[in-house]
């Protein structure tokens, strides 16, 4: 392993929306791997942004105690649809956030989060979230899973869950993720690893094509990603800790200490 590199020579897929991408291509990239995208999902704005509205109009005007950020695309879809209703990028409420990343896009309202769990997964920010009584803004993904409001919801709160963005399967992977994924020799462009950033870039991957093979080690950035790559056929080598970007890049380097 040379020093200060420790993926040099790792190939890597990379299975996160195009334009979220670069950030950790570029992680990876300055400890030496050679990321390729295969992007599995796309974004995309809601069908129908009546509701996302509407729930923005209460919170500004003061119906809704707490906002529940659990991505960072969520507060941009949000800060997006304030731009357009001529909203002031602010919201009158408390602000929850799930991680890190989503704690950074909260700063587009100028606000820090008033609640972050020690671990970065829903159901860590459901288990620290208080019990109260008042409406909780959620505006969460079309395909996001429904146990969070649950939990919301036994704690006393009357949740608003509302789509704020939708996401899609990729039908295809790009050429050179298909080429190194076929691969298994290294010296033929082979992968060495791929990272899975959500539940949905694994759906979105195998609904692409893609595939688990001998050789290939993979990386999930927190346990529900792990769970759902599991599912699919996948056995995952390492789980993100902390589930961030550098966490991942950490994850790899672990996995390939010592081997080439």
């Amino acid at each position: 392993m040379t020093l200060g590199k420790p993926l040099r020579g790792r190939r890597v897929l990379i299975t996160r929306p195009r334009r979220d991408a670069e950030p950790l291509a570029d992680l990876l990239r300055s400890r030496g791997a050679e990321p390729i995208l295969a992007p599995a999902i796309e974004i995309l704005p809601p069908d129908d942004p009546k509701p996302l509205d509407a729930a923005l109009r209460l919170a500004v005007n003061g119906g809704v105690e707490w906002t529940v950020f659990t991505s960072p695309r969520s507060v941009e879809s949000v800060v997006a649809r304030l731009v357009v209703l001529k909203f002031e990028l602010r919201l009158p409420t408390l602000h929850a956030v799930v991680g890190e990343g989503t704690a950074d896009a909260l700063l587009m309202l100028g606000r820090e989060p008033d609640l972050m769990p020690p671990e970065f997964t829903t159901a860590a920010l459901g288990e620290a979230f208080p019990v109260g009584k008042g409406k909780v803004l959620l505006p969460r993904a079309d395909i996001a899973p429904p146990g969070l409001e649950d939990v919301l919801r036994e704690k006393g709160w009357d949740p608003v869950r509302v789509t704020a963005y939708r996401t899609t399967f990729a039908e295809t992977l790009p050429a050179d993720a298909a080429a190194a994924l076929e691969a298994v020799d290294p010296d033929d462009g082979a992968a060495s690893a791929i990272v899975f950033t959500s539940a949905s870039t694994v759906h979105g991957f195998v609904h692409a094509g893609g595939h688990a093979r001998a050789g290939l080690s993979v990386v999930a950035i927190g346990p529900v990603a792990g769970k759902a790559a599991e599912d699919a056929g996948f056995t995952v080598d390492a789980i993100a800790e902390p589930h961030t970007m550098e966490g991942i890049a950490k994850a790899l380097a672990r996995l390939f200490k010592g081997s080439r």
